[in-house]
C-alpha cells in the first residue's frame, strides 16, 4: 500500500504537543520520541520520516534493506539543473552528514518497531555498515561506516571580526546574547532557554538547566557579559510575566520568549551591517572555545566550559588552536635537532645541551 506523509504540527497555544506524519506506527513513534526529544530535534526526525517514505512509497512495514539503499542513492543524485559539486566532500547530491542524519532517523524508528515486536518488524532495515569491509576476526561488527562524512573544521571569526559584529548589534538584549555565545560558549538553545533565576552574577556564573541531551551544567562568563546583562535588565526588558531571560520587545509578542529563528536573524542582520561573509550562532561557540584552547586552558576544562559528553567532541579545538599546533611542533623540532646534533657530533645529550 502507497503511503504519502503529510507533517502536521499540532499546538496548545505557543506550545508544540504532537507531531503526525498520517501513518499510525509512524505517528505513534513520533510521540514516544517526543517525550525525550527537544523540539527541534523532534521536528528534524519527523522531517527525516517524511522525505524517507515519500521516496521509498511503501508502508514502514514493507521496506527492506534494498530500499534503504535506494534511498541513499537517490540522496546522493544531483539537484536537477545543479551542477555543484561541493569541495569538502566531492558530491553533488545532499550533503553525507544530512544523509547520515536522515539514516540515523530512519534506524531510531525501525529499532522502535523491532523492540516492540507487535507489527511484524523482526529486523531494522538499516545497515550499519559496508558488508564487504566486515573484519573477519570480529563478526559481529561492520568494518566501515555506511556513509562516510568528512571531517571538516568548523570556522572561527577572528578577534576584529568579533569586535565588528559586537560593534554592529542595536540593543544591550542582542548585545548579551552574542557575549553569551561569544564568550561563555554557550549553543543557541542554551541562550534562549536561559532564565532569571539561572544568572549567578556574584559570582559571575550561568546555570545551564536546558543543556544538549539535557544535561545540565554551571559555567563562568566574563565579567563584560554581565555587566552588558546588567544594563539590558535595568534599561531594556519589559515588563512581563516571563522568567525566560531574553524576550521580543516589540509587535503582538512582546515580553514572550525569544524564538531561534529571532535570534538568528538578529544574528544575521548584524553580520550583514559588519560587512562580515559567514557569522553563525554556532559559529560564534566555536570561536570561544577555540580561543580558550588558545589562551591555554586544559582540555577537560574545555570540554566542561562546553558541556561535551566526550572529550572526542572536544579534540578539535586542538586542531582550531593554531598556536598550540605551532608550540607543539617547534618544541618536538628542537628536539629532533638536539638529537641530530648529538648523533653528528658524537657528544652525549647531556654534553649537548
Amino acid at each position: 500500500m502507497r503511503w504519502s506523509p503529510v507533517l502536521n504540527r499540532v499546538t496548545d497555544g505557543h506550545e508544540l504537543v504532537a507531531i503526525t506524519l498520517g501513518h499510525p506506527l509512524v505517528d505513534e513513534y513520533l510521540a514516544f520520541a517526543g517525550a525525550r526529544l527537544r523540539i527541534n530535534s523532534w521536528l528534524a526526525v519527523a522531517f527525516d520520516l517524511k522525505v524517507f517514505f515519500a521516496i521509498v512509497g511503501k508502508d514502514p512495514t514493507a521496506v527492506t534493506t534494498a530500499d534503504v539503499f535506494g534511498f541513499i542513492q537517490a540522496q546522493r543524485r544531483p539537484r536537477l539543473g545543479v551542477k555543484v559539486v561541493r569541495l569538502e566532500d566531492g558530491e553533488s547530491g545532499l550533503a553525507a552528514r544530512t544523509i547520515k542524519r536522515r539514516l540515523a532517523s530512519v534506524s531510531g524508528f525501525y529499532g522502535y518497531l523491532v523492540a516492540r515486536g507487535d507489527v511484524g518488524v523482526r529486523a531494522n532495515p538499516v545497515p550499519r555498515g559496508s558488508a564487504a569491509r566486515r573484519p573477519a576476526t570480529r563478526p559481529g561488527r561492520w568494518g566501515s561506516p555506511l556513509i562516510r562524512t568528512p571531517r571538516t573544521l568548523p570556522r572561527v571569526l577572528a578577534p576584529e571580526e568579533a569586535d565588528a559584529l559586537l560593534a554592529a548589534l542595536r540593543t544591550r538584549r542582542d548585545r548579551a546574547m552574542v557575549e553569551a555565545m561569544l564568550l561563555g560558549a554557550l549553543r543557541r538553545c542554551e541562550v534562549l532557554g536561559l532564565r532569571i533565576s539561572d544568572v549567578q552574577p556574584g559570582e559571575h556564573r550561568l546555570f545551564v538547566a536546558e543543556g544538549k541531551g539535557g544535561h545540565q551544567r554551571t559555567v563562568p562568563v566574563s565579567k563584560r557579559f554581565f555587566s552588558t546583562l546588567a544594563a539590558y535588565l535595568a534599561e531594556e526588558r519589559p515588563e512581563t510575566t516571563s522568567d525566560r531571560l531574553f524576550v521580543v520587545f516589540k509587535g503582538p509578542h512582546r515580553g514572550q520568549p525569544l524564538t531561534p529563528a529571532g535570534l538568528d536573524e538578529i544574528v544575521r542582520g548584524a553580520r550583514a551591517r559588519a560587512g562580515l561573509a559567514h557569522v553563525t550562532c554556532h559559529q560564534l561557540r566555536h570561536t570561544c572555545l577555540t580561543r580558550l584552547r588558545e589562551a591555554g586552558m586544559a582540555l577537560e576544562a574545555v570540554q566542561a566550559q562546553a558541556g561535551h559528553r566526550s572529550i572526542e567532541s572536544t579534540r578539535i579545538y586542538l586542531h582550531l588552536a593554531n598556536s598550540w599546533l605551532v608550540e607543539e611542533y617547534v618544541r618536538a623540532v628542537a628536539a629532533i635537532e638536539a638529537d641530530e646534533q648529538t648523533a653528528f657530533t658524537g657528544t652525549s645529550a647531556e654534553e649537548a645541551r
